[in-house]
């Protein structure tokens, strides 16, 4: 039994015999090389910079050389764009190549003529083999070498279709690997599956540095850039772009482009702050309730969580005393914004019951803080930081939770209101 344990048996399929196999003999050579930790010192590493000021923003200063940056999106939202943009602004400075295995050198072509670009130093490529452009790459390294997209480059000597899971993992690995090895800093352009996920193995954006998903509704203007993974810097960190004629054009004050066609003194609307990445926003939440002809009322979400939508209505109608089981509700975030964090719980509630009272809140007025299932307000992070930016753009009152009072002091061109539930902030606004 202990020899059992210690050797291990093989039995070749086309000789009888049976051979046993040792444990294997370290190799001497094979040392592990350890290096204490306080010996290590942070080396300052230039950036690849480019004018796009919304684009370094997200990555944390620019394009670190060496990196591996993946950009996912929804087909037609403007990924290629963009990067084809950043390739053109980039290459003022160092050799860039763009490597397209979706479209023809000629079609590249009339995309950077309608965006004005005419870059002497962005080579072209329309290849899908890894292996000719890792070898290309290797005898004459660009500075960044952009891949539009992945799904399309295959393997030859993997045996799978192009955009499968084995091709997939193959070829990142490749670009991988001559990225650290040559110092490349490469961009990814990667499908997304119907869920707005990225398609492929979860794998994917573990071997990547940087993921990056540019979101927003076909029909809407505006853009979101936003890092949800980032090993040289912030994640959650948020660029915001308009898409226009001739591309994409960052916006420097986001919050204002999205009020700018704010109409004042129509209920069923409230302005929130919301924290994106290091960034706060204000955005405009309307709300509409109306009573329901059917025998199940809808609840409609779009830009805010449908739960969330559902769970503050059951809160209005048993804290709030508000009848709303016999209403629709329709909530939407005005800009195409989606709002994921709790701090849009305050102004999302009152624009309810400011529709259904049909009064409108203060338009100088904004809601921050979180309702919890008894009625109550919570605070939120970063108080100060949302209440600077609203006093920036010429807002007077905010309406915050009484736990607030710390981070809300300090302040002289606004004033705060205090609530300690969801009921006492109605009645400070004028909606109870």
């Amino acid at each position: 039994m202990n020899s059992i344990k210690l050797q291990q048996r093989i039995v070749h399929p086309k000789n009888t015999t049976i051979h046993t196999k040792s444990n294997p003999t370290p190799n001497p050579q094979s040392r592990l090389t350890v290096t204490k930790l306080s010996d290590v010192h942070a080396q300052a590493v230039p950036r690849l910079k480019s004018p796009i000021a919304e684009w370094d923003r997200v990555l944390g200063g620019g394009i670190v050389p060496g990196s591996v940056v993946l950009v996912g999106g929804d087909p037609g939202v403007g990924k290629s764009t963009l990067l084809m943009q950043v390739a053109d602004a980039v290459a003022e400075t160092v050799p860039v190549l763009y490597v397209s295995g979706e479209e023809s050198l000629p079609q590249i072509g009339i995309r950077a003529h309608r965006l004005g670009l005419h870059g002497d130093r962005v080579g072209l490529s329309a290849e899908t083999d890894v292996h000719t452009i890792v070898e290309h790459v290797i005898s004459h390294p660009p500075a960044l070498l952009v891949v539009d997209s992945i799904q399309s480059v295959y393997d030859p000597s993997a045996e799978s279709a192009p955009g499968s899971v084995t091709q997939l993992r193959e070829c990142t690995q490749r670009l991988h690997r001559v990225a650290k090895e040559h110092n490349v800093a490469i961009l990814l352009v990667g499908h997304v599956t119907k869920e707005g996920m990225l398609a492929g193995p979860k794998m994917l954006e573990h071997m990547v540095d940087v993921v990056l998903y540019l979101e927003g509704e076909r029909l809407q203007a505006y853009r979101l850039l936003r890092s949800v993974k980032n090993r040289f810097g912030a994640t959650n960190e948020v660029g915001v772009f308009e898409m226009r004629d001739a591309g994409l054009a960052e916006v420097a004050n986001p919050s204002a482009a999205f009020l700018t066609d704010r109409v004042t003194g129509g209920s069923g609307s409230a302005i929130v702050v919301t924290l994106e990445g290091t960034r706060p926003m204000l955005v405009e939440v309307q709300a509409l309730v109306n009573r329901s002809s059917l025998s199940v009322p809808r609840r409609v979400a779009n830009g805010i969580d449908f739960n969330r939508v559902v769970l503050l209505s059951a809160v209005l109608s048993k804290r709030g005393g508000v009848p709303l089981h016999e209403y629709d509700i329709h909530v939407n975030v005005v800009g195409g914004l989606r709002i994921e964090e709790t701090s849009a719980d305050l102004g999302t509630a009152l624009a309810m019951l400011s529709s259904y009272r049909d009064v409108p809140l203060d338009p100088e007025t904004v809601a921050i803080g979180e309702v919890g299932l008894a009625g109550e307000l919570r605070t939120v992070s970063q108080m100060a930081v949302r209440l600077r930016e609203a006093e920036k753009l010429g807002f007077r009152k905010a309406i915050v939770p009484s736990s607030a009072r710390a981070a809300a002091e300090g302040f002289r061109n606004i004033e705060t209101i205090e609530a300690s539930t969801l009921r006492e902030a109605a009645a400070r606004v004028g909606v109870k």
